[in-house]
């Protein structure tokens, strides 16, 4: 997705960094940053993304949740702006991990990220609640909330009703309606409320984003957006986990008063409609949030699909452990939005048919091509392969000179239409570079994916933009330098993802609507087709 040789996934690497380059080349701020990072800086996303080295004292955070996304945060988040003084989960084996890791790079643990004698002074708590009655005594101000999705507005909810900041996992809360509630908490005690929909913070996405906004690509009239993997073989499923023996001895009432019916559930709570969105919300809403940022973060118009499933539970169909496999949610998901364009008017006959199409793609059985965003215009195709690395490629067409996999390009100022803005030329890959300063291209291979950035910026925010979060009732707006993510651009993803899933349960086209996605409204899809909330 693209399937592409080596050598053209190479040009199109060097494609996309050479046009960066160029359209960055009269904003100082943008190509100082990408040098700094090609060179090896660290922190160096900070003038792009409207913050500074923190002044004052670390913000004292507490992590609710250490499992796997827990871990990855616990390990990228970043000691100059945040100091952790305790963390909670309900599982011992997850407490026991936080400290020890995963013995890999992505989750390292606490002892090898702050060295012991620093992760020794981390108290550790059972579940929230007992963390709450600590807050005074820990000094804490901010809490970092990666638990089973069922359980994030109520976290959410007790967090800032004890007076703290809040920066929980995507997807945002199990139900719309939590979402708005989250919200209006938020404000009333005007505290900030972030999302982790880390691409908001990619500097990888920040420059594709720049290169579409200056219309590079031309009209997007489509993206193809997948997260493909293969869980077929035998005990193969990481979505399917054993229950470590410590977890075994969680008291009923624990698990009761949290939401989970026993262990199973809050250990695989991602497969079961009680506790989790399915796909689409936990891998779907990653991308659909990324398309909907290419698109200039507009509401979708509407959206339908198909979800099965398809593969686990069938007797005969794959190998016996899937056979009596009890998961709830779809093992394969297929959607397709529709999006408004730039001249979009649903009175108007003609410009109501101004839309660009979004699919979205996810199933168990088969990773053959990497996930990512395949973004098409009319003038050029981007890829966004694995969140780590993007690709450029020139249309080739009527009066271009040249374009596809094959051939490299450089951006000229000046267009068809007189309009003055960047345009892509290609010329034969035997001919040598038209442009030798590509900007450092290794600056975009394994970049970071956000997560340290997000953190830096919350954190940044918690000194500096109060007394007032909230102005005009509203948050600090990201191109003012508010939060990227915060509690109300996090709203329309957890829409999306949780209107496909309505979508395809009713198997019907559901239109959205604007009152969905206003905080101060009680309306909801939820409630709209008679779903409870």
């Amino acid at each position: 997705m693209p399937v592409v040789s080596p050598e053209q996934e190479q040009i199109g690497k060097d494609n996309f960094s050479g046009a960066v380059h160029a359209v960055n080349s009269g904003d100082l701020s943008r190509r100082d940053v990408l040098k700094a990072i090609a060179a090896g800086g660290v922190g160096t996303s900070a003038a792009l993304f409207g913050y500074s080295a923190l002044k004052g004292e670390r913000v004292k955070v507490a992590f609710i949740g250490t499992g796997d996304e827990g871990n990855i945060l616990l390990n990228e988040h970043p000691p100059e702006y945040m100091e952790i003084v305790a963390i909670a989960d309900l599982r011992p084996s997850n407490r026991e991990r936080a400290f020890k890791g995963d013995g890999n790079d992505v989750r390292r643990g606490l002892v090898k990220k702050l060295g012991a004698k620093e992760a020794a002074k981390i108290k550790t708590y059972g579940s929230h609640k007992e963390l709450l009655e600590h807050k005074d005594e820990l000094g804490l101000e901010a809490v970092v909330i990666a638990t089973p999705l069922v359980t994030h507005a109520p976290i959410s909810i007790d967090c800032m009703n004890a007076g703290l900041h809040v920066l929980t996992e995507k997807l945002m809360a199990r139900t719309v309606p939590q979402c708005k509630e989250m919200i209006r908490k938020a404000r009333d005690k005007n505290l900030l409320l972030a999302v982790g929909h880390q691409r908001h913070y990619s500097v990888l996405y920040d420059n594709a984003n720049n290169l579409i906004q200056n219309g590079l690509l031309g009209d997007i009239r489509h993206i193809r957006a997948q997260w493909h993997r293969n869980n077929s073989f035998p005990h193969s499923d990481s979505w399917q986990k054993g229950i470590p023996g410590p977890d075994k001895k969680i008291p009923a009432k624990d698990l009761e008063q949290f939401g989970f019916n026993d262990v199973n559930q809050l250990v695989n709570w991602r497969l079961y409609e009680q506790t989790g969105g399915g796909l689409m919300a936990e891998l779907g809403s990653h991308q659909m949030d990324a398309a909907s940022i290419f698109l200039g973060k507009v509401h979708p118009i509407a959206v339908s699909g198909f979800g099965g499933k398809n593969f686990y539970g069938i007797p005969n169909v794959g190998p016996k452990d899937k056979w009596d496999d009890d998961r709830e949610i779809d093992d394969q998901i297929f959607v397709t939005f529709e999006f408004p364009g730039s001249q979009y008017d649903a009175n108007d006959e003609v410009k109501k048919r101004d839309k660009c199409i979004v699919t979205y793609s996810s199933i168990n059985t088969n990773k053959f091509e990497p996930y990512g965003e395949l973004v098409y215009g009319t003038r050029g195709t981007m890829f966004m392969k694995t969140e780590k690395e993007a690709m450029l490629w020139k249309e080739d067409g009527r009066g271009s000179q040249g374009g596809g996999p094959d051939q490299r390009l450089w951006v000229i100022s000046g267009s068809e239409g007189g309009e003055g803005g960047p345009v892509m030329e290609a010329y034969e890959t035997t001919s040598g570079p038209k442009v030798a300063d590509s900007g450092g291209a290794d600056w975009a291979t394994n970049v970071s994916r956000g997560y340290r950035e997000e953190m830096e910026h919350f954190c940044y925010a918690i000194r500096n933009q109060g007394p007032n979060y909230w102005p005009d009732g509203k948050p600090i707006d990201p191109k003012k330098g508010g939060l990227r993510c915060n509690g109300v651009v996090a709203m329309a993803d957890a829409i999306m993802a949780l209107t496909a899933n309505l979508a395809m349960d009713l198997q019907t086209r559901i239109e959205f609507k604007p009152e969905w996605f206003d905080p101060d409204s009680d309306a909801a899809p939820e409630l709209e087709h008679g779903v409870k909330a």
